[in-house]
């Protein structure tokens, strides 16, 4: 049985449950059929339309149904590879302290959102204060070899002391200043109060991505307590086999499918293509680079990436994958035809691209299809089907 014969079926089973007119047709038919008039059977199944399942209006507010726009593509030669969401290394940032230190006051938790300088943690450090006080005391020196050199500037005009001395205090105040210089940079960022209490702040605005800081721990110089990112945009890694990957170039048009979102699909292009194959999985990265403005989209979220390779002049249909589904010996989507009303449309198969199949025929651009609760809309024509089979073989 063609899918055709299958959608001719499921129209007159589903006007044979439909209500009251529907069932006298069917006692009509039982009725010719008794009186071999079968003439007038064929005018009761010519009043349905070909090809249409009628859901009840209380049926239909279950089933949730969701649409999509049959949309052209870029054609030519496409491949799809596994993915994943990352962040943008430029946009991201690790906060770690200087120094061996306690915490003793965390502010922020994963998922938070941050601003620039805003504090993160209160830690204290017993080489905090030594390194303040390094500082002090170089500053005190650079204040001494100053006023020293003044003093003796102010001698030589006088030719009370050599000029070498002048040099020599010179030489001194340059020593002292880099000596401080030295001391600031190693203190760069150990700021807080007395006891080595020290304030760990954000380098950027952005949402705390990860966080290992528990109050009362102790930590090594170094260690990661929190990662700080921009994530309005973001990376879509694809793993891409050597053979592809190399006939990949920058610009190409990228179709990303996220498991997150079932049945949608974003438009991107390629950014970068990796130098370097992994010699374990044979794959190159090739990055997209995806905007997150409203932020809904999260680092490690799983993708698929279909990406164009080769000459990209061609046109192709897609619809996404969720809306094809398979009745008797063919492939359908439904097309909404008003409210409850739904035609299953036979269309021919073309290529898979990750979350979304190629049409070749059956559908037009711009025509909407259903795509969550496609599968559903199957199991009710696969019903009406077996009730018209039924009938008919009484």
């Amino acid at each position: 049985m063609t899918a055709r014969a299958a959608v001719w079926l499921l129209c007159a089973a589903s006007l044979g449950c439909g209500g009251g007119e529907a069932g006298e047709r069917h006692e009509d038919e039982h009725e010719h059929e008794a009186h071999g008039d079968e003439h007038e059977a064929d005018e009761g199944h010519g009043e349905a339309e070909e090809g249409v399942l009628v859901i009840d209006r209380s049926m239909l507010r279950d089933l949730r149904l969701t649409t999509s726009p049959v949309e052209a593509r870029a054609g030519g030669e496409m491949v799809t590879a596994l993915a994943e969401l990352q962040t943008d290394p430029d946009r991201s940032t690790d906060v770690a302290p200087l120094l061996e230190a306690r915490i003793e006051r965390v502010l922020v938790n994963v998922g938070d959102r941050v601003e620039e300088g805003q504090p993160l943690a209160h830690v204290v450090s017993l080489g905090a204060a030594p390194l303040r006080a390094d500082v002090s005391a170089a500053s005190a020196r650079v204040q001494l070899a100053e006023s020293t050199l003044a003093r003796r500037r102010a001698l030589a005009e006088e030719r009370i002391v050599p000029a070498r001395e002048v040099q020599e205090s010179e030489a001194e105040l340059a020593q002292a200043r880099a000596a401080l210089a030295a001391a600031s940079g190693a203190a760069r960022g150990v700021r807080g109060g007395p006891r080595g209490q020290v304030v760990l702040t954000s380098p950027r605005a952005g949402i705390v991505l990860a966080r290992d800081a528990i109050v009362g721990a102790v930590v090594e110089p170094g260690h990661v307590l929190f990662r700080v990112a921009d994530i309005s945009e973001l990376w879509v890694v694809a793993h891409v086999f050597e053979r592809d990957a190399v006939r990949i170039e920058r610009g190409a048009p990228v179709r990303v499918s996220l498991a997150a979102r079932p049945g949608a699909a974003l438009d991107a292009s390629v950014t970068r293509v990796g130098t370097q194959v992994d010699t374990r999985s044979r794959t190159l990265d090739i990055v997209t680079a995806l905007s997150n403005a409203d932020g809904t989209l999260r680092p490690g979220m799983a993708a698929t990436a279909s990406i164009a390779i080769g000459e990209r002049d061609d046109r192709l249909l897609a619809v996404p994958s969720g809306a094809l589904q398979r009745l008797a010996e063919g492939w359908v989507v439904f097309v909404p035809r008003g409210e409850g009303r739904f035609e299953a449309r036979e269309v021919g198969r073309g290529r898979d691209f990750g979350g979304e199949v190629e049409i070749v025929s059956g559908l037009t651009e711009g025509e909407s299809v259903v795509v969550d609760g496609a599968f559903l809309l199957k199991a009710e024509a696969e019903r009406a089907q077996g009730g018209g089979d039924e009938h008919h073989h009484h």
